[in-house]
C-alpha cells in the first residue's frame, strides 16, 4: 500500500506545472490536494468579493481535474494550524508538501503548521513554487536584496530560469473507508462565494481556473505581446494579459509564462517586436520584486519604507476619500477609472498609477487607504504588487525617485486623447467635446447639465502643497 502524502494548495491552484505536487508525486503516487478555507483571512476587511468569487471558481476546476487524474481536492475551513495537522494525524499521512508564500501572515502561518505536523512527527516539505527565483537568489554583489528595480531586473534577467515539471498524469486518492474518516474535518461540497459572505454578480474579465488562464496567455501571446510596449499604457486598448488574477491564486506558472515570453522573442521578426517582448518580461520582473521586497522587509505591509513619510501630515478628508471611491472627484480620467474599478472589480495598470498619484499627491490622503480600498475591491488583488505599486506611487517605498506627481489632464491627453475610455465609463459626459473630457475643464453649464461634480481641488495648488509638506518631512 502507497504512502500518503497530503499537497496543501495555497497560490498555486493548478496541477500542471506546480512544484510542490510534482516533488509529491515522486515519492509516491498516492497523492491527495487540501485547500484550508482560512478563517483568519476570508474574516479580514480588505477582501474583495469579486476576488473570493474567482478564488471559488479555480477551486471547482482544481477539484475536477484531481477528480480526472484518480485522486481528490478535499476542502477544510477553520484555522490552518489546526485543521491541516488533524486532516493529515487522522490519514496517517506520511508526508504534507506545500509550496511557500512571501506574505508576513503566510510566513507565520507556515510556521505554526509545521510545527505542529512535526509534533505528530509527520514529515514537511516546502518549495518555491510563485517566483522564478526565490528571495534570496538575486542579491547585490554585497549579498544584499535589491532596494532598487533596474539593478534587480539586470541580475534577475540573466539567470538561467527553471525548467516547466513534468506533466502529472495519473494520482491514487482516498479510499470510501478513509473518507469516511474524515468527514467531519473536510466539506462535502464546494462552498460558493456567496455561502462564504461575498456576492458579485458582474462577470469576471477572466474567468477561473487553469483552462481560461492558459487559453488567455496563448491570445495574448499570439498578437498583443508584439505591441506590448506600445499599447499597454493605453486602457481603451487590450493591451495587457489580464494574467494577474491568475498569478495571484497560481492558476498558471511563472515558468510557463516565461518560456512563452521565450518562444516569443525566437519568433521575432524586427528589433521592435522585441523591444514589446522584453517590456512583458520586465514587468513579470517587477512582480517577482515586490515579492522579494515583501519577503526581505515585511515592515512594508504596515507601513512606508521611506522614514520621510512615517510622520507625513496627511489631511486625510474623508469626504474627499469617499468622492475618489465613487469617482465623483471630477477628474473624468479619475473618475472612469475609479468607476471601472466598481463595476469590473479590475482597473487598467496606468490607471491604477493615475488614480493613486491623485489620492496621494492631489487629495493629500494617506496612501494606506488606497491601498486597502484597492484590496476590498480588486479580483487581483495581491499583498506585494498591491503595496509595492501604492508605494512606488506616494513616493514612500523603494525606488531612486523620490517625488513623482501625475497630472490628471495630461495623462488624460497623452494615453486617452480622444476619450474613449472616459466616455466607456462616464456616459453621463459621454456628449460632451474631447477636449473638455481630457483636459478636466469642463465648462459650468456643461457640467450642470450632464450632473458631474466640480473638481474637488486645484491640482496645480495642491500639487505645491504636496511639495511644500515633503520639504518639510524630508
Amino acid at each position: 500500500m502507497s504512502d500518503l502524502i497530503l499537497f496543501w494548495h495555497r497560490r498555486d491552484l493548478r496541477l500542471t506545472d506546480n512544484l510542490g505536487l510534482a516533488a509529491a508525486k515522486e515519492q509516491t503516487v498516492k497523492v491527495v490536494g487540501v485547500f484550508c478555507l482560512d478563517r483568519d483571512i476570508l474574516t479580514r476587511d480588505d477582501i474583495a468579493p469579486a476576488r473570493v468569487k474567482y478564488m471559488m471558481g479555480c477551486l471547482q476546476e482544481l477539484s475536477q481535474s484531481y477528480g480526472q487524474i484518480g485522486s481528490q481536492l478535499l476542502i477544510t475551513q477553520g484555522t490552518p494550524s489546526q485543521v491541516i495537522p488533524q486532516l493529515a494525524s487522522t490519514l496517517s499521512a506520511k508526508a504534507v508538501y506545500w509550496n511557500l508564500d512571501v506574505e508576513p501572515y503566510a510566513r507565520k502561518r507556515d510556521r505554526e503548521v509545521t510545527i505542529a505536523l512535526q509534533d505528530k512527527d509527520i514529515t514537511v516539505q516546502n518549495f518555491w513554487d510563485q517566483l522564478l527565483h526565490p528571495p534570496g537568489a538575486v542579491l547585490t554583489q554585497s549579498e544584499q536584496p535589491y532596494k532598487v528595480y533596474t539593478p534587480f531586473w539586470r541580475n534577475w534577467s540573466l539567470q538561467d530560469k527553471p525548467t516547466i515539471s513534468p506533466q502529472i498524469k495519473n494520482l491514487q486518492g482516498l479510499t470510501a473507508t478513509e473518507l469516511a474518516t474524515v468527514d467531519q474535518i473536510y466539506v462535502s461540497e464546494l462552498p460558493t462565494a456567496e455561502d462564504l459572505g461575498y456576492s458579485w454578480e458582474t462577470p469576471l474579465l477572466l474567468a477561473p481556473g487553469e483552462t481560461a488562464a492558459q487559453a488567455r496567455l496563448e491570445e495574448f501571446s499570439h498578437s498583443a505581446i508584439y505591441q506590448y510596449d506600445e499599447q499597454r499604457n493605453f486602457p481603451f486598448n487590450q493591451g495587457t494579459s489580464l494574467l494577474s488574477a491568475a498569478l495571484k491564486f497560481g492558476v498558471i506558472s511563472l515558468r510557463a509564462i516565461w518560456q512563452t515570453t521565450v518562444e516569443a522573442l525566437e519568433n521575432c521578426r524586427s528589433e521592435e517586436a522585441r523591444v514589446n517582448v522584453i517590456t512583458w518580461q520586465k514587468e513579470l520582473a517587477w512582480r517577482e520584486f515586490y515579492q522579494h521586497c515583501l519577503y526581505f522587509f515585511p515592515e512594508l505591509e504596515q507601513g512606508p519604507y521611506r522614514p520621510a513619510f512615517k510622520n507625513f501630515p496627511w489631511d486625510n478628508n474623508p469626504e474627499h476619500f469617499q468622492a475618489w471611491c465613487q469617482g465623483k472627484t471630477g477628474y473624468p480620467i479619475v473618475d472612469a477609472a475609479m468607476r471601472q474599478l466598481q463595476s469590473t472589480g479590475w482597473m487598467h495598470n496606468r490607471c491604477r498609477m493615475i488614480v493613486a498619484s491623485f489620492l496621494t499627491k492631489d487629495l493629500i490622503i494617506d496612501w494606506r487607504w488606497g491601498e486597502k480600498y484597492f484590496m476590498q475591491t480588486l479580483f487581483d488583488g495581491d499583498l506585494a504588487s498591491n503595496n509595492g505599486g501604492w508605494q512606488w506611487s506616494a513616493s514612500s517605498g523603494m525606488d531612486p525617485k523620490p517625488l513623482r506627481i501625475f497630472n490628471p489632464a495630461s495623462q488624460a491627453q497623452k494615453f486617452d486623447s480622444e476619450a474613449e475610455y472616459i466616455r466607456q465609463w462616464l456616459p453621463e459626459i459621454s456628449s460632451i467635446d474631447t477636449e473638455y473630457l481630457v483636459t478636466g475643464k469642463i465648462p459650468e453649464l456643461e457640467r450642470y447639465r450632464c450632473n458631474y461634480p466640480q473638481q474637488i481641488v486645484d491640482h496645480k495648488i495642491q500639487q505645491r502643497k504636496f511639495k511644500a509638506l515633503y520639504a518639510q518631512c524630508k
